[in-house]
């Protein structure tokens, strides 16, 4: 089961947009966070550290994607080097309200960015 659940994220990655696949890092990022969180709840601490350190290695991700010819690729890098800094107080911490608010950010970055790749499938300008 696990081989063909792997099988099935490979293909989907490697079929996928770059812009499905930012969405993709920030659905994974969120997961990641929330587990960190989860595993702050029940002391998990090895837990904790394993998944809030995927969410930093995402953001890194995120950020080494950005085209700094557009000014929102300047916002969008100091942003993520915030979150990274409160995701990194998190962990060190144990702060889960730093980690819900990174949970939140992300989340809206991902609405909107689906939001941006949904206007673009159906043609419409985005802004």
């Amino acid at each position: 089961m696990l081989h063909a659940q792997n099988q099935y994220l490979n293909t989907r990655v490697q079929t996928s947009s770059p812009g499905e696949l930012t969405l993709m890092l920030f659905n994974g990022c969120i997961l990641f966070i929330k587990q960190g969180i989860t595993c702050i709840e029940n002391k998990d601490f090895a837990g904790k550290h394993t998944n809030f350190s995927k969410a930093q290695n995402i953001i890194e991700e995120l950020q080494s994607t950005l085209n700094m010819e557009y000014e929102i690729s300047h916002n969008l890098s100091s942003l993520y080097t915030f979150l990274q800094s409160k995701l990194f107080e998190a962990n060190v911490k144990l702060d889960i309200d730093s980690a819900q608010y990174c949970v939140t950010m992300f989340a809206e970055l991902r609405d909107t960015w689906n939001e941006a790749l949904k206007n673009l499938k159906s043609g419409e300008k985005v802004y």
